[in-house]
């Protein structure tokens, strides 16, 4: 388990997924000086809600091209089987952090 293809699944996005990350570094330090000013704790939790969020589409979005790219892509059923596995255990990790 765990072989990884030549180019991930995302190469051809690997910018936009850049970009996505560091606009929630941003949001991350938005939150920071929040804290910071002592705002109100509805507003920080309003955009703690924000940051998860755009987090999640990241995460989806790379679940996304990792099925349309290793698991579809397996050479072999068996390639396939253990993509599909990895992929669910993923999803599984992702979910348990709820």
């Amino acid at each position: 388990m765990n072989e990884t293809p030549q180019d991930p699944g995302y190469i051809e996005n690997k910018e936009k997924v850049k970009n996505r990350l560091r606009r929630i570094g941003g949001q991350i330090g938005g939150i920071e000086r929040m804290v910071e000013e002592e705002r109100y704790c509805i507003d920080i939790l309003t955009q703690i809600s924000a940051a998860q969020a755009a987090i999640d589409k990241v995460a989806l979005a790379l679940l996304d091209e990792h099925t349309r790219h290793c698991v579809v892509g397996a050479e072999t059923p068996e390639a396939r089987a253990e993509k599909t596995e990895e992929m669910m255990e993923a999803v599984g990790r992702l979910l348990k952090s709820r």
